[in-house]
């Protein structure tokens, strides 16, 4: 397996490898995930010229992350596996390389958004070493993020914010 930047051309190979990965969601009864359009073209193109698409290759790309900056950290916006290569470490091998990058940049840690229940999300990115952060500490960054998925029609109710820290803030807490 290698791991690379994105470039123009994995765009197609990135938005079927969603539309892969979102048909999980059938069976946990969230139709509305598993429908949804991908992640347009004209982000992932953006992403790919900031240097925040990473792909996975096996021949073909089988993995993807994108990741962009908010509030000093490096904000997972979607990662997805080719069902195909489940299992296989390669989702916590993207995320291994985002939190590199964020040490490189000297970010305070790794933030993203995922669902409370469903057994691949938050559980899943709990054993990463992410904890959830709670409502009523959102910044005003995070919950403009919370009105755009409900903009989009995401129930937050079911969702969470989480955190990895990497770094200690001014007041010597980890952030």
């Amino acid at each position: 397996m290698q791991f690379r930047s994105g470039d123009a051309g994995d765009v197609p190979a990135v938005q079927a490898i969603e539309r892969a990965s979102a048909a999980r969601f059938h069976a946990v009864g969230m139709e509305q995930i598993a429908n949804d359009d991908p992640t347009p073209a004209a982000l992932l193109l953006e992403r790919i010229g900031q240097n925040r698409l990473l792909v996975a290759v096996d021949k073909r790309p089988v993995a993807f992350v994108i990741f962009d900056v908010v509030d000093d950290h490096l904000y997972i916006e979607q990662i997805d596996v080719d069902p195909a290569h489940a299992g296989k470490r390669i989702g916590s091998a993207l995320i291994g390389l985002v939190e590199d990058r964020a040490r490189k940049e000297a970010r305070m840690g790794l933030l993203l958004s995922t669902f409370l229940d469903v057994p691949w999300n938050a559980p899943y990115y709990r054993r990463l070493g992410f904890t959830d952060i709670p409502d009523d500490t959102l910044s005003a960054a995070l919950i403009n993020i919370r009105r755009d998925h409900i903009e989009r029609g995401l129930d937050e109710t079911r969702r969470v914010f989480m955190r990895k820290p990497l770094r200690l803030d001014s007041g010597g807490n980890q952030r």
